[in-house]
């Protein structure tokens, strides 16, 4: 539960940053924030994937990296990336139903 709570801070993070930066520029740099915040996620996971794999888990665990990655990294992002899709999905629907 932390590590999604984690991701979604980052994930809103990058989403305000591609705001704030399109806002500071005072043109649209970055169209897709929902993207732009996925993207951040994408590369915080991979740090966070690689920290897991390359050092040893504590000494009272006895599950695999495989485990932890899975359980820290790989299910946290595709709910989030899962999510982003619906989002982007309804959005582009809701766009379509105008008559």
């Amino acid at each position: 539960m932390g590590a999604l709570i984690f991701y979604i801070a980052i994930y809103f993070i990058g989403y305000y940053a591609a705001h704030l930066l399109n806002q500071t520029v005072g043109r649209i740099l970055i169209r897709n924030r929902r993207i732009a915040g996925v993207v951040l996620v994408l590369i915080v996971s991979m740090g966070h994937g690689y920290k897991i794999i390359s050092t040893p888990p504590p000494h009272d665990h006895d599950d695999g990296a495989g485990y932890a990655l899975g359980l820290y990294v790989i299910m946290p992002v595709a709910i989030i990336v899962m999510g982003v899709l619906y989002l982007m999905w309804q959005e582009r629907n809701d766009d379509g139903d105008i008559s």
